[in-house]
């Protein structure tokens, strides 16, 4: 299998990451099914970009590129695509073209991707289209989203997973679309809260009334609009966790480290630690036996007469 200068080839894999990239490497192998092109400095993806068709290529890693701009057709030679990632990305122009009529995307990762809310306008012209009809899962967190514009999900009824998190979303646009959100299964936790009140003065919710809560146990099948007043624990994904449990084994490394590299230091130096040690014994001795005699010639009268005879 011939693999492109500077990219690794773990067929039907392709690695090129951290590789200083300005442009997307050409003469890929035809069989590559998942392509990783991470952390370079490609700032255009245009028609050029993929010029020969990779027809089992089902996975594309394209974060942290520093991509500014995605071009008419850019995917057309990419009929199988089903996963996109675009993460960390500085898009400034996201062309309503960039997927071929048809396209079979499933799962697009937009999170960090935008330059500005303002840069989203074609982006959300290609979900009103219906040219990303068949999406399941959409992640446009950390974007600075204000408003949704209305219809934007409109085409997209297979969307079952949207991440809206880290926006600034000041509200919905009347018509942007009747959201169903029933069926699903709510984690009726301290985190649900805020969306609990936003249920109760929002009418874009058309089926508010038959959202219940699927966890914890004691909770289920309780209305979410009747959990406001509920005190309601606060519990990690499984992912949380993990990041957690591994924040505090690094948090308990560092420690032992400091602790080790602390009595290091104290053996290294057990001799001048001592010698110190000694020199304040001996000086506080000192003092104090100073205090003791003069506390004795206070005491003894014939010794305070002499004094004073001797004043005189």
């Amino acid at each position: 299998v011939s693999c492109p200068d500077k990219c690794v080839c773990f067929t039907p894999t392709v690695k090129c990451v951290n590789q200083g990239l300005f442009m997307v490497p050409q003469s890929l192998p035809a069989n590559t099914k998942t392509l990783f092109i991470t952390g370079n400095n490609i700032s255009h993806l245009t028609a050029g970009s993929f010029p020969v068709p990779l027809e089992q290529l089902t996975d594309l890693y394209l974060t942290g590129n520093q991509v500014e701009l995605l071009g008419h057709n850019v995917f057309n030679n990419l009929p199988n695509l089903r996963l996109l990632d675009l993460s960390n990305n500085r898009i400034l122009n996201f062309s309503a073209q960039a997927f071929p009529d048809y396209n079979k995307l499933l799962d697009l990762n937009l999170s960090r991707a935008f330059y500005n809310h303002t840069s989203m306008d074609e982006f959300f012209s290609l979900l009103r289209s219906g040219g990303a009809l068949q999406l399941t899962r959409l992640d446009l967190s950390n974007n600075d989203l204000v408003v949704l514009p209305e219809g934007m999900f409109s085409h997209l009824s297979n969307l079952t997973i949207l991440n809206l998190q880290n926006n600034s979303l000041i509200f919905i646009r009347n018509g942007t679309d009747n959201v169903h959100l029933a069926g699903n299964p709510w984690l009726c936790d301290c985190n649900i809260e805020d969306l609990v009140r936003w249920l109760k003065s929002s009418e874009q919710v058309t089926d508010k009334q038959n959202m219940t809560c699927s966890d914890p146990e004691v909770l289920r099948q309780l209305p979410l609009l009747q959990i406001e007043d509920l005190e309601l624990e606060c519990t990690f994904s499984g992912e949380m966790k993990s990041v957690l449990e591994t924040s505090y084994v690094f948090l308990g490394m560092v420690l032992a480290l400091i602790g080790v590299i602390f009595l290091l230091v104290l053996y290294l130096n057990r001799k001048g630690i001592k010698r110190w040690i000694y020199n304040i014994r001996d000086a506080c001795r000192d003092h104090m036996e100073g205090y003791h005699y003069r506390y004795e010639i206070s005491s003894d009268p014939r010794l305070a007469n002499l004094s004073l005879n001797s004043d005189i």
